[in-house]
C-alpha cells in the first residue's frame, strides 16, 4: 500500500510537559501561594536560563479550568519528568504534571532564542 500522501516525510518529535491543577491541591492562604508561585516561576527561569525549557506559559479561557501551562523542553522524557518534579509547585502538590511527545512535521516550528537543539527529526513508520 503507497503511503498516504498527507503524512510528512519526517516529524520534528518534541518533548512536553502539561500542568495540571490536582483535584485535591492543597488550600494555602494567598499569601503562601503567592510565595510558591514565586519560587515556581524562579524554578522555571532557572531551567529556561539552563537551556532545557524551550518555551512555556500558562493556559487561559480553556475548555478544562483544570489545566495550568504548558512547556516544550529541550530533553528526553525521563529527564522531563525528573524536573517536572523538582517544580516547588509539584512539590507542594498544588499542580501534577503530564509528559508526552508532540509529532509536528519537520521545519514547523522554529525556536530562534534557543542555543540548543530542540526536538528530534523522526520518520514516521510505515503503517
Amino acid at each position: 500500500m503507497a503511503r498516504d500522501p498527507n503524512i510528512p516525510e519526517a516529524f520534528d518529535v518534541y518533548t512536553m510537559v502539561l500542568l495540571r491543577r490536582p483535584a485535591d491541591a492543597p488550600e494555602m492562604p494567598d499569601h503562601e501561594l503567592d510565595a510558591l508561585q514565586s519560587r515556581h516561576l524562579a524554578y522555571r527561569a532557572t531551567l529556561r536560563a539552563d537551556g532545557v525549557l524551550v518555551a512555556n506559559g500558562p493556559l487561559d479561557e480553556q475548555s478544562d479550568p483544570s489545566l495550568r501551562g504548558l512547556s516544550i523542553f529541550a530533553c528526553d522524557l525521563d529527564e522531563a519528568r525528573r524536573l517536572s518534579e523538582l517544580d516547588p509547585s509539584v512539590q507542594a502538590g498544588r499542580l501534577a504534571y503530564e509528559v508526552f511527545e508532540w509529532w509536528v512535521a519537520a521545519g514547523t516550528l522554529a525556536f530562534p532564542g534557543t542555543a540548543v537543539a530542540v526536538g528530534e527529526r523522526r520518520a514516521m513508520p510505515d503503517v
